[in-house]
Order: structure tokens, then sequence, then C-alpha cells
């Protein structure tokens, strides 16, 4: 007895006879659908005659039958490509194969980890998740509309600040995922750089549910980096580093290369993450702690919470990076990297004098330069590098109460533990 499958299937009524019955005609119809098929898919003839006979009698004679094309297509199709230039057989991953950059292990293995950290700092990310919609922007829109809710200066802060970060961040997620993330060779590390793209997401969401709902003039904000010469100077800065990387033929393995690499690391995490939006975020902060624009200042503190462990995986990475390749961080490198961090330090000193002309909020240019001095020695220091700046303190406690420096600290020196969900933070 044979057992019916519905591939046999056909209805008896629609044709004269059974096609079982007559197999002599089946040869040649094979043969035509053989050159036609290879005619159509650019397949050999050879692989085209290995078709399954009951393809092309189940599905008629129609020489593009697009079964016929899909199967041809498969039995070239290559497996070996996928691996990342591993071959079929090859051995599993083993953890000593994993390096964070010119790394030839399968990139798709994510275990085992060889970096617990990486993996631990993306189930935090996780742990952190907020959307903007959270957050009530009522009393900021009463405040903002109100003629005598916010001085002139204040109002100028709060544009500066949106006009720069509404960018920026944008910045950020296209280096990431257009430059970082193909020449980071360790995937719990790319893990988190996926979620760390999506955080820029949120961050430009954010920023754009501000705006928006303040009802400023988007045209003027969004591109306020391209008109506040103090605004564009920060982000014509950290544009200038991506140039190469961007360069989809650019590939890592020289030493000049992965330098350039390293040196993009750091204008990323360390610089602009890491000194370019302390200015802002404590101006905003600072109105926060005032039952000004109180929404906007509640998603200020979760994206300072977010761009902390940002700071905090590419320092770690960093690291990583120079202890795998120690050659990379010659004397000369050192320097370079110093007069970067200085830079930044600098242009961020320029972006406050030019966004507080005056005293406001309980703060001054003067205070917010030896602040952004205090922030320069400790990036510095989280790189192995020389303090630059000597007898300068945080003159903004309340800053550490707020976002919590202490979670910028080197992965190896402490863990998080204390992370909330973005709807159960609060003042």
């Amino acid at each position: 007895m044979s057992i019916l499958s519905w591939d046999d299937f056909e209805d008896d009524s629609q044709k004269p006879a059974a096609p079982e019955q007559q197999p002599a005609p089946v040869e040649p119809q094979k043969a035509t659908n053989s050159q036609m098929v290879s005619d159509a898919g650019n397949a050999s003839p050879d692989v085209a005659a290995a078709q399954p006979l009951r393809a092309t009698q189940n599905r008629g004679s129609n020489p593009t039958d697009s079964l016929a094309r899909a199967s041809a297509s498969l039995e070239q199709l290559d497996v070996a490509p996928g691996l990342e230039e591993l071959e079929m057989g090859a051995q599993r991953v083993q953890v000593d194969d994993k390096a964070m950059i010119n790394c030839r292990a399968d990139l798709n293995q994510l275990v085992p980890f060889k970096y617990e950290w990486a993996w631990q700092k993306y189930l935090d990310g996780c742990a952190n998740h907020w959307m903007p919609q959270e957050v009530n922007m009522n009393h900021d829109i009463a405040l903002w509309k109100s003629e005598n809710g916010l001085t002139e200066d204040e109002r100028t802060i709060v544009m500066r600040s949106l006009g720069f970060f509404s960018t920026a961040d944008s910045l950020v997620a296209n280096n990431l995922v257009l430059a970082i993330y193909r020449h980071i060779t360790n995937p719990e590390c790319r893990q988190y750089i996926l979620r760390q793209a999506f955080e820029e997401a949120i961050h430009t969401h954010a920023y754009q549910y501000c705006i928006e709902s303040l009802g400023m003039d988007e045209g003027e904000v969004f591109n306020m980096y391209r008109e506040v010469p103090s605004v564009a100077r920060k982000a014509a800065w950290g544009l200038k580093y991506t140039q190469s990387l961007s360069d989809p033929t650019f590939k890592t393995g020289t030493p000049e290369n992965d330098q350039i690499l390293l040196r993009n690391l750091i204008a990323f995490y360390c610089v602009l993450e890491g000194i370019f939006f302390y200015c802002g975020f404590s101006q905003i902060l600072s109105m926060g702690r005032r039952n000004k624009m109180n929404g906007v200042a509640e998603q200020f503190q979760y994206i300072l919470r977010d761009e902390s462990m940002h700071l905090n995986f590419g320092i770690d990475m960093i690291n990583q990076i120079k202890i795998e390749n120690p050659g990379l961080w010659t004397t000369e490198f050192q320097e370079e990297i110093i007069q970067m961090i200085l830079e930044g330090t600098m242009l961020e000193i320029e972006y406050a004098r030019d966004t507080m002309p005056r005293g406001v909020l309980g703060m001054n240019a003067g205070m917010m330069e030896e602040y952004l001095k205090f922030i320069a020695n400790r990036r510095l220091a989280q790189l192995g590098l020389p303090e630059q700046f000597a007898g300068v303190n945080n003159p903004f406690q309340w800053m550490s109460e707020m976002m919590d420096l202490r979670k910028e600290k080197n992965f190896f020196e402490t863990r998080v533990t204390d992370y909330q969900t973005g709807g159960a933070l609060s003042w």
C-alpha cells in the first residue's frame, strides 16, 4: 500500500490520464526544463538536471517555475561564507579564541563568555529600560508658556541643551552602528553595543518629545549644531574621528588602523559622552532641583544614567584593547590622547561660557570650568593617564547624588546592583 501525501495530490478531473502511465515523454521534458532553468537562474546544466523529478511534474512544465529556480539555487548554496572565515567542520569557539579586535573566531557564537562584564552591562541596560512617554510634561508646558515662568538665561540653557543633545546622540548612534560595531570582534560586546544603539534612539526620541511638547521651533533646535558656534565646534570635533572608520573599505589589523579605531573609541566614549554631555546635564538637573522643567529634568536624569553606563562600558573596552594590544599604547599615542581630553574639556568650557554669560541656577561659568576640569582628570585616570589639572574639586557635589558618579567606576573596581526601571526612579 502506498502512502498518500499532499505533494502527490492532483485533481484527476482536470487531466485526461495519469502521467505515470506514460513515462516515455518525461526525459525530453526534463531536458527542456534543465536548459530553461539554467538560463533563468544562471545555474549550470548539470545542477539543473539534478532537480527532483517530482517538483517539475507536480508544478507543471513552465520553464520559469519559481520553485524550480529556488531548488536550483539551493543546490549551489555554500554554507561556509556565513561563518566569517571559518570552514565547515571547524572546532567550536573556545574562550581563549576571543578577542576585542581582529578576532578570527566565529562571531555568531555568543557563548562561552570571555568578558562577563560586557554581558552584565547588557543585562543592566535592559533593566534600566524606559520610554519618554512615561514622563508627564504638563508642568513643563505651563512653565514654558508662562511669560514669567523662566528667565531668558534659563530659556537659553534649555534651548541649547536640547539643540546639542538632539543631534549629538544621533552622531553617537551613527558611529556605533556604521563604524564601531563592525570592528569590535567580540559577540558579548556587540550585544551591549546593540543595546546602546537602541538607547541612543530612545534619547533622540526623548529630545524630540521635549521639543514637540514645548512647541519649540524644530528647525531652529535641530540645526543648532550647524548654526551656533559653541555647539557646532563640539559636533565638528566628534565627526572628524569617524571619517576613516565610516569608509566601508577601512579594516583593522595593522598598528596604524588599530590606533585609528582606539582613537575613535576614546573620542566618543571618553570625550563626547564623558565630557561634552556634562555641562548641559548639570544645568538641566539643577533646574529639576529648583522645581523647574521637571519633565525635561527627569528625562535627562534617565539619559545621564544610561550615558554613565555607556561610558563605563567604553572605558572597560578601551582598557581591554590596551591589555590585548600593548604595542598600540605608545608614549606618543598617550600624549595624543591627553591632548584629545584637553581639547574636549576646552570646548565644553567654551560651551559653558556661551550658555552662562551670567550666574544662573546657583552656578556660573567659573564653577562649571572647575567641574569640567575635575571630570577631565577623572577620564584621564580611568585610562591610566596622568591628571592634568592640579587642585581642582567638584563644586557640584549634588551631581553625585543626582546621577551617582560611583557608577562610573571601572567594572573591576565595583559592581552596580541597584538599577531600577525608568518609572521607578524618584527625585
